[in-house]
């Protein structure tokens, strides 16, 4: 067996911070890459009413691919898990995680087995798919499904908080601890960006009301390749 070191200090940095780190941008759009305060990101945010919802269906997103390191045993699921470890697991054959512990910001909840934690995409698969991606390639909504090129896009966070946030957008679903307010917002519009998706009025709506109530967030973004 052998103990992976992760970015344990990154993630627990990410716990308390209010600011979306590494966040991408508006891919092939006018908003240039860079750093914007919350209410700057928002409003560059393309609106538009979502379509094809009544078309989408999960397997058009293949996710848990083999991940970033084509040599370990892992899918993207336990490259996320091993990375935003708080304290690392023991990686056994297969990609068996065992110990560690983890931090979910959504419910400020510790979880110490990784069996009690979903893989939330910050911005769900059907959320993405009426927000634009009924359009992309299937190479594209793979990349989409497995990013880990921004920190942002795949959260480890309870199964709990992840199954009642479901494919709902800010305007529906906002994480239950007060503290998660302003970082989720600036995440989610920096996952937004980077992939080039709409926001439908509500969103647009609820987002610019967070942005109200966290004007000094930041959202760093780059466009996704």
């Amino acid at each position: 067996m052998i103990t992976y070191l992760t970015r344990a200090a990154a993630a627990a940095t990410l716990a308390l911070a209010s600011l979306a780190v590494t966040a991408p941008a508006h891919a092939g759009g006018d908003t240039p890459a860079g750093l914007l305060t919350l209410p700057g990101a928002v409003a560059a945010l393309p609106v538009a009413e979502e379509a094809q919802n009544d078309t989408y269906s999960r397997d058009f997103f293949r996710h848990w691919n083999r991940g970033l390191n084509l040599t370990d045993a892992c899918s993207t699921r336990g490259e996320v898990l091993i990375s935003e470890a708080v304290e690392a697991p023991v990686v056994g054959a297969n990609c068996a995680l065992t110990g560690g512990a983890w931090w979910s910001y959504y419910d400020e909840a510790e979880v110490r087995s990784a069996s009690g934690l979903d893989i939330d995409h910050m911005v769900p698969l059907k959320e993405a798919w009426g927000s634009g991606a009924w359009e992309w390639t299937a190479e594209r909504r793979e990349a989409y499904a497995n990013d880990q090129n921004a920190a942002v896009s795949l959260i480890a966070v309870t199964a709990r908080s992840n199954r009642a946030k479901a494919d709902k957008d800010p305007a529906q679903w906002m994480p239950p601890a007060p503290s998660a307010r302003c970082r989720y917002a600036t995440e989610w519009t920096a996952t937004k960006l980077r992939w080039n998706l709409s926001v439908d009025p509500a969103e647009a709506g609820a987002l610019q009301a967070l942005a109200a109530e966290c004007p000094d967030a930041i959202v760093q973004f780059e466009p996704a390749e």
